[in-house]
C-alpha cells in the first residue's frame, strides 16, 4: 500500500496547496491511503464541516485532529456524522466522535487510523499508550487491517518517540504532529514501523509555526499581547511523509519525506516515480 500523511494544515494558505497539489499526487504516485492532520485548517484553529469535506474531496481518506479539535464549536456536532474525521482517542469517555476508524482505502483494502494526543506539556488526558494498545490489540496489522497509521499529536519528542517504539512492528506508520517543524529522524524502526517525530506543518514557513510573525515577536519582546494570532498567508509548503508497505505484513519497506512548494528545500520519495 502507498500511504501519504500530510502534516498539520494551517489556515487558508495550507488548505490552498492541499487543494492544488494533492489530487495530482494521488494520481501520479498512485496513492492508496491519504491521511491529513486538519486541526489548524480553519484560520489556524480547528476545523469546519465545509473544510473537512473539501479535504476529503481533494483526496484525503481520513482527517485527524489534536488539541484544537473543538476550537470551531460546530465540530462537536458534525464529527458524529463525519466517520473519517478522527479526534484524539484519549479524550474522556463521552466526548463526541471517535479516536480511531477502520476505513476503506482507495485500493479497497482496510486501513486503521488512530489519533492520540500526548500528555507532556499538553492538556491532561487519559493515557495515550493504553488507548492505542486497545485499538492495536482489537485490530491487528496484517489480519483485520492491511495498514495502520498512528498520529501522535504531542509537544515532547521523547513521548512521540516512545509511541513509535511502543507501536513498532504493529503499525505501518507512527507520525508525530503538533510542533509544526519537520524533524530529520524519519526512519523505519527495527520492527518495521516507519516513524518521524514531527512531519511538519503544511503552511507558510515565513511565519512562527504558521502564524504571522509580528504578534509572536511582540509577545516575546514585550510580554504583552497586542492582537490575535493570525495564520501567515504567503505561499505554503506541503509537508508530508510517504510510506510504501509490504503487502503481506503491512509493515513499511520504504519511507521518504515530502516537501513541495514554499520556502523549504523540496523533497520527494525516490522510490516512487
Amino acid at each position: 500500500m502507498r500511504i501519504l500523511f500530510v502534516g498539520d494544515v494551517v489556515g487558508r494558505s495550507g488548505r490552498t496547496i492541499v487543494y492544488e497539489r494533492l489530487p495530482g499526487l494521488v494520481r501520479d504516485w498512485k496513492l492508496d491511503l491519504v491521511v491529513v492532520n486538519g486541526e489548524n485548517a480553519a484560520g489556524g484553529f480547528g476545523i469546519t464541516e465545509a473544510i473537512f469535506r473539501e479535504l476529503i474531496d481533494a483526496g484525503a481518506d481520513a482527517v485527524t485532529l489534536g488539541n484544537h479539535a473543538w476550537d470551531q464549536r460546530e465540530a462537536l456536532v458534525f464529527i458524529e456524522r463525519a466517520e473519517r474525521l478522527i479526534r484524539p482517542i484519549n479524550y474522556p469517555s463521552g466526548t463526541p466522535g471517535r479516536g480511531a476508524a477502520l476505513i476503506e482505502a482507495k485500493n479497497g483494502q482496510r486501513a486503521l487510523v488512530i489519533n492520540a494526543m500526548g500528555r507532556i506539556f499538553m492538556d491532561a488526558l487519559d493515557d495515550p499508550f493504553a488507548a492505542a494498545e486497545r485499538e492495536l490489540a482489537a485490530c491487528a496489522l496484517g489480519k483485520e487491517a492491511d495498514a495502520i497509521v498512528v498520529d501522535i499529536h504531542g509537544e515532547a519528542t521523547s513521548e512521540k518517540q516512545s509511541m513509535g517504539f511502543f507501536c513498532d512492528g504493529r503499525a505501518s506508520l507512527v507520525v508525530g504532529t503538533h510542533t509544526h517543524v519537520p524533524t530529520a529522524d524519519l526512519r523505519i524502526l527495527s520492527g518495521g514501523t516507519a516513524f518521524i517525530s514531527d512531519v511538519g506543518m503544511t503552511g507558510d514557513y515565513d511565519s512562527v509555526i504558521g502564524m504571522s510573525k509580528e504578534e509572536p515577536l511582540t509577545r516575546f519582546l514585550r510580554k504583552i499581547p497586542s492582537a490575535r494570532f493570525e495564520p501567515a498567508s504567503g505561499p505554503a509548503t506541503l509537508c508530508a511523509v510517504a510510506v510504501e508497505t509490504d503487502p503481506a505484513t503491512g509493515l513499511a519497506v520504504h519511507t521518504g519525506a515530502v516537501r513541495i512548494g514554499g520556502r523549504l528545500e523540496p523533497a520527494s520519495p525516490a522510490f516512487w516515480p
